[in-house]
């Protein structure tokens, strides 16, 4: 690895960890497309899509961890959802890691397309009146939580994303949890779910170790910074900014595929 390849890896990390100690997410929404696309760019030598499902997956476990612990005095981690749909997802993701290594590159990607896709168009519909709840009253359905958890985790183990970015759409939409709560349980459920992740890209030989371990220091940087950036903003701009960011990232996505 070169001072250039360095650099940019780290900024890469940097970035996509302190959007996801911000908004909520592992960060793979932005640092897949962007290991994808960026290293080519300075002339580096581009990453195949295995090779950064593999860096993705134990990188997030990183910044997830760093992110809950920014969280951990705040009152946000709900730890009941953190229970049913962190032992849901932990399951999918490790069965979706674990077979990844069967699926061919295009494969991976339209995988990780389809999931954007479906977490742009759920974040874009009303959430009416969430942030209205107080957060010792919340409530909601433990079965669906973990069906939902589970099939999160089988997708995104496929890409090595921990699943942040459908999560938090699902506990916003679906399960109707406040935003700081959503953003703080989202993290914690990340975490758990990039366990499995990660051990599934490990046993099928998946990762390359040396830009894995210039993310997990920008990670472990970025992250709480961002959490703490995140809880000073308005709810409603936490929410705008993970949409256009998802949304972007799934155009882009798509654009290549097709």
């Amino acid at each position: 690895m070169d001072f250039t390849f360095i650099v940019v890896i780290f900024l890469i990390g940097f970035i996509g960890s302190f959007v996801s100690g911000m908004v909520g997410v592992g960060g793979s929404i932005i640092k897949y497309p962007m290991l994808l696309y960026i290293p080519p760019l300075f002339g580096l030598a581009a990453f195949t899509a295995h090779e950064v499902s593999g860096i993705s997956a134990i990188q997030v476990l990183f910044a997830s961890i760093a992110g809950v612990w920014a969280y951990r005095k705040s009152g946000y981690l709900n730890r009941t959802l953190i229970l049913y749909m962190g032992m849901a997802i932990l399951a999918g993701s490790f069965i979706g890691s674990f077979g990844s290594s069967m699926l061919s590159e295009a494969a991976v990607n339209i995988v990780y397309g389809v999931l954007a896709l479906i977490a742009a168009m759920m974040m874009f519909i009303p959430k009416k009146q969430i942030d209205d709840k107080p957060l010792d009253q919340i409530t909601f359905s433990k079965p669906l939580a973990a069906s939902l958890a589970f099939i999160v985790g089988v997708g995104s183990g496929i890409v090595g994303a921990a699943g942040g970015f459908l999560l938090v759409p699902i506990l916003l939409v679906v399960l109707k949890i406040p935003t700081r709560m959503t953003i703080a349980t989202s993290l914690a459920i990340t975490f758990i779910s990039s366990i499995g992740g990660t051990v599934g890209k490990i046993m099928t030989g998946q990762i390359d170790y040396g830009p894995a371990a210039v993310m997990i220091v920008a990670s472990i940087l970025a992250a709480p910074l961002g959490a703490k950036i995140g809880g000073k903003l308005n709810t409603k701009a936490l929410q705008a900014i993970l949409a256009l960011l998802i949304l972007g990232t799934a155009i882009k996505t798509w654009l290549d595929i097709l």
